[in-house]
């Protein structure tokens, strides 16, 4: 294959991976706590891309609920996966059947002190993180910051395989986040990509044509 035909398959095939990544987008942009995605170079992949997450604090919608807790700054809580640590920002949490703070999913929320398990009664959280029944401290959430390159997504949050880092936002009781993912901007980048799409194809038809009408020549002498 030419030079000129692996430059074109690669602008092309990076037009679809950043297509594939607005679509995911928008597919979630009514998901709670969804950090949207975009496709940046990555030599170790096969098709020489891989989606990144996009930190970004997402619009808050107020409930007043006191266990609907949101971020503000990059940061994420941490649960408990079958023994194995999720990262989400998807901070809409329950009381499980045990009397566990937990996800919506069942995965249990980590605290300084392990899994919290809640008093009767209301509880209070500061813009620390730290859980209050009255005026006894109960736990502190644990909330860390992650490289965004090493976040793999998974049902419900992010497996993290990198060094977890001091997050140094605050935290907001009786809200939760919305997606992060602008709509109107998304929309924008879809046409962008799209028109060069086309474009990249068109060059590739009239490159195609060329090679053919060159390779009649040399038949013909």
């Amino acid at each position: 294959m030419s030079d000129t035909i692996q430059a074109l398959a690669r602008a092309l095939n990076a037009d679809i991976q950043g297509i594939n990544a607005v679509s995911h987008n928008v597919a979630n942009i009514n998901t709670p706590g969804y950090q949207g995605v975009r496709a940046v170079a990555d030599f170790g992949a096969s098709v020489g891309l891989s989606r990144q997450v996009v930190l970004g604090d997402g619009p808050l919608r107020s409930t007043g609920r006191s266990l609907d807790l949101a971020l503000r700054g990059d940061g994420f809580f941490v649960v408990d996966r079958g023994g194995q640590p999720l990262l989400t920002r998807a901070g809409s949490f329950v009381r499980d059947t045990e009397g566990y703070l937990a996800t919506r999913g069942g995965d249990r929320v980590v605290t300084d002190g392990g899994a919290l398990l809640l008093p009767d009664g209301g509880v209070r959280v500061d813009e620390q993180g730290v859980v209050w029944s009255g005026d006894q401290r109960l736990a502190q959430l644990t909330v860390v910051a992650a490289d965004p390159g090493r976040l793999q997504a998974v049902e419900g949050g992010y497996r993290y395989d990198g060094e977890l880092m001091n997050w140094s936002g605050r935290v907001q009781q009786g809200a939760t986040e919305q997606s992060n993912v602008d709509a109107a901007a998304q929309t924008l980048q879809l046409i962008e990509l799209t028109r060069h799409a086309e474009s990249v194809q068109r060059v590739v038809s009239i490159y195609d044509r060329t090679l053919d009408v060159g390779i009649n020549r040399i038949g013909d002498n």
